[in-house]
């Protein structure tokens, strides 16, 4: 079984260590147009996740700071996508809560079901843009199929799948205004 095949990429997609752009074809790039659109839309999963996550653990740490707890919930949320906040600040408070935030990260899974999909999406179009710019988040990837977030088996969606599916979220959240069909959509 390959690398792709164990994180569950559909048919069309297979990422592998070697090669994460598998299943476009020899030597074709993702429109360069289409990246920023795609980090946008990973931005709108990880605001959802620090929301809902927010949410769901305002009980168990009510003692805490307000913004002590913002910043695990972030730490938490940051951390499954790879992207640890670098101000002084932010890394004094991931060392000193190192416990707390593992165990929050692998009780993620738990806490937020109902997002995985978006999650294993997100993640997913994530190391597919980093890669068409030179960078290897596969680490990122394989850290939350560890951690029990990845839905190995959803098939990965093409690029503009994803963008409704998460313009459709959005728009859940109160985030984005809900898409309209056109009228000459409509006929």
């Amino acid at each position: 079984m390959s690398s792709g095949q164990a994180l569950g990429q559909g048919p069309v997609m297979k990422p592998t260590a070697d090669n994460p752009a598998a299943g476009q074809a020899q030597g074709e790039q993702l429109d360069s147009r289409v990246i920023p659109v795609m980090r946008e839309a990973v931005a709108m999963v990880h605001m959802v996740c620090f929301g809902e996550l927010k949410d769901k653990l305002a009980d168990r740490f009510k003692d805490w700071e307000p913004a002590e707890f913002r910043r695990l919930v972030g730490t938490v949320v940051n951390d499954i996508f790879g992207t640890p906040a670098l101000d002084a600040e932010s890394v004094r408070f991931a060392r000193q809560h190192q416990d707390t935030v593992e165990a929050e990260l692998w009780a993620l899974a738990d806490n937020l079901p109902g997002l995985l999909p978006y999650l294993t999406d997100a993640l997913r179009m994530q190391t597919l843009c980093d890669h068409e710019q030179g960078i290897n988040s596969l680490p990122t990837l394989l850290r939350a199929r560890a951690l029990g977030v990845l839905v190995e088996e959803r098939p990965i969606p093409m690029p503009s799948t994803f963008i409704i599916l998460v313009r459709q979220l959005g728009a859940r959240y109160g985030m984005l205004e809900p898409m309209q069909a056109t009228e000459s959509a409509a006929e």
